[in-house]
């Protein structure tokens, strides 16, 4: 019934997705297998996508040539840059998407991908053959076999959902958990453990009085995630905002008896920077209200997402204490908020390509690998079908660097420290956040996804036209001088200091309080100069002008870090027999088999004397 695959992958969420078309669009015959055709790409929290470094994160997965940056623009119903009023560093995109149509978007792009195909039925164990993964065995018995498989389940692998008192085996709301897997990967050496993640009550929209909130409106610009020329919205839909308050605080603690939080049913970490409205309260009991923030689901339904109040608490107890809060005296609950635990295996047990160290041809990616959101998820998925497919060509894999990509970041904090709780990405993990911006991914990354076969011809045009264009412009600040009575009207009303003399426009850009974009409006002569220019031009050339000192600063720091990750350490090597090493490093050094000096020096626990060390044996 089923012919011999290239790739399997197991589960259709953000992570699964972005795997399943990677290894597709590479040219593997690839089966993407899910226990719901009609949930592929759920957004099964938040209608959102991006925000703080996530945001940088879809944009690199759109430049490798994912499909999350172009699914989120043609679903958006709101964008906003965040961050504007910081350096272009912090700059963080983020989209309010249609649920349904974000879903039903990426199906579209999924079913239009040769090489590609779909079946609907839960995976119930791995063929292993000779210390290798060579296909699944399903619900309904059939044995699929292929030359690798990509696992990426979600908060499924035996689900557990929680409210209030009442236990429900899930791993979705109505949606039932993943059985057998984690058992037979056990058996075969893998270390697993369990997370907890939440989600707040969706309410029907008609039932609020948004008069007691405050209006957050999109972006007059909307700039969007693909560097392709996706379609954006013409009109936007505004969030909300509103505040918990004293009452509501006290009403919640009402039912911390009967929490699965405090009764000791969760055994599973939850997301320490997404916690629950019980937990935000208990832990920070010195504020008296919270910010809660009202998102719309659609364009074309009521149903709005209660964004920070994720809660377990028993249903009456989350209506009570919402319908206190200003603006929901009168809300109707569509489903009550609940939490979820589930299965995953510390990511320490991958390698950098996301292969398991312990069953060849197994990888890893999303949740399994103990990360939160959909963002995280889909870069993993993308990462771990491109090198399932370059595994089953007998190529190297594909490996992003620190300094690459937050990408890179985020595979190398989970290899090299583990995590012990939900993973999330932040600006503040990347130390070459400078470098790692969400302007110049498509400059950083889709050269390298081109050579590999993945990005289009399209975008590789796209990437040498903004190139050659951020040249001219830049060429033109070079050259072009303004006289004293053409910028300082201009100078003076901008709160800076006159000049007396002519001076080139890449000096006065430096100012810390101009840009380009108000000198375009304010002198004639720079609009006139900058007229053939794109605004995503313009933008990066100004970027590249204003920041050059802090950017070659941070790429002197990459090129000396570089050495360090450049010094390979032998597989085989034998860390007991350096007597000059801590036991603590001995131990986590043999556990962890870091492949470079790099790598070894930011596992936790190992300290710049045990690095040195190494480096004196490794030498000799």
């Amino acid at each position: 019934m089923f012919p011999q695959y290239d790739v399997i992958v197991v589960g259709a969420g953000h992570a699964g997705c972005e795997a399943a078309a990677a290894a597709a669009n590479m040219g593997s015959k690839t089966l993407l297998i899910t226990m719901n055709m009609q949930t592929i790409a759920q957004m099964s929290c938040n209608p959102a996508m991006g925000g703080i470094a996530k945001g940088q994160i879809v944009r690199e997965v759109d430049a490798l040539g994912g499909y999350s940056g172009i699914v989120s623009d043609e679903s958006m119903i709101q964008f906003r840059m965040l961050n504007r009023s910081k350096g272009p560093a912090m700059w963080s995109p983020r989209t309010q998407n249609d649920r349904m149509l974000f879903a039903q978007k990426w199906r579209e792009h999924l079913e239009q991908t040769p090489n590609l195909e779909f079946y609907q039925d839960m995976v119930r164990e791995l063929i292993v053959e000779q210390g290798k993964a060579v296909g699944v065995v399903t619900g309904l018995g059939h044995s699929i076999r292929a030359k690798a498989v990509v696992l990426t389940n979600g908060t499924f692998l035996n689900g557990v959902i929680h409210i209030g008192e009442k236990r429900l085996g899930g791993g979705r709301v109505a949606e039932k958990a993943s059985e057998g897997i984690t058992e037979q990967l056990v058996s075969l050496g893998f270390e697993s453990d369990r997370l907890k993640t939440g989600t707040p009550p969706r309410v029907d929209g008609r039932s609020l009085d948004y008069t007691k909130m405050e209006e957050q409106k999109g972006d007059e610009e909307i700039v969007g995630f693909s560097y392709l020329d996706t379609p954006k919205p013409k009109e936007q839909r505004s969030c909300w905002i509103t505040y918990t308050n004293e009452t509501v605080h006290e009403l919640l603690k009402t039912g911390f008896d009967r929490s699965p939080m405090y009764t000791g049913r969760i055994e599973g970490v939850g997301p320490r920077y997404c916690p629950s409205i019980e937990d935000k309260i208990n832990r920070f009991v010195e504020r008296d209200r919270h910010q809660i923030f009202v998102e719309p689901e659609g364009w074309n339904t009521v149903e709005i997402y209660v964004n920070g109040f994720s809660t377990s608490l028993p249903e009456e107890v989350q209506y009570s204490a919402m319908r206190m809060i200003p603006g929901f005296e009168n809300v109707r609950f569509f489903r009550p908020g609940y939490a979820i635990e589930y299965d995953f295996f510390p990511p320490t047990q991958l390698n950098y390509s996301l292969e398991t160290k312990g069953l060849e041809n197994l990888f890893f990616a999303g949740q399994i690998n103990g990360t939160t959101g959909y963002e995280e998820a889909a870069c993993q998925g993308l990462m771990a079908g491109i090198n399932a497919h370059l595994k089953v060509r007998g190529e190297a894999p594909f490996v992003l660097r620190r300094s690459d990509a937050y990408i890179g970041v985020l595979i190398d904090d989970l290899i090299s420290k583990g995590t012990q709780e939900p993973y999330r990405m932040f600006t503040s993990r990347a130390e070459f956040r400078t470098l790692l911006r969400q302007d110049n991914a498509d400059l950083r990354l889709t050269e390298i996804s081109y050579r590999m076969g993945l990005a289009s011809q399209e975008r590789m045009d796209k990437v040498i036209q903004k190139q050659n264009e951020v040249s001219e412009v830049k060429e033109w600040m070079k050259q072009t001088q303004l006289e004293p009575a053409e910028a300082n009207p201009f100078l003076e009303a901008a709160g800076s200091s006159p000049i007396s003399e002519k001076q080139k426009m890449e000096k006065i850009i430096l100012r810390p309080n101009i840009n380009l974009k108000d000198m375009e409006a304010a002198i004639p002569k720079v609009a006139a100069g900058l007229a053939p220019f794109s605004e995503m031009g313009k933008e990066q050339a100004e970027i590249q002008v204003k920041y050059q000192v802090y950017i070659d600063k941070e790429k002197d720091l990459v090129d000396r870090m570089r050495q360090m990750e450049e010094l390979v350490i032998p597989e085989a090597f034998n860390y007991q027999k350096i007597q000059a090493l801590s036991i603590e490093a001995r131990e986590k050094l043999n556990r962890m088999r870091p492949q470079t000096l790099g790598q070894a020096s930011r596992i936790s626990g190992i300290n710049p004397s045990d690095v040195q060390i190494l480096m004196v044996y490794m030498g000799r």
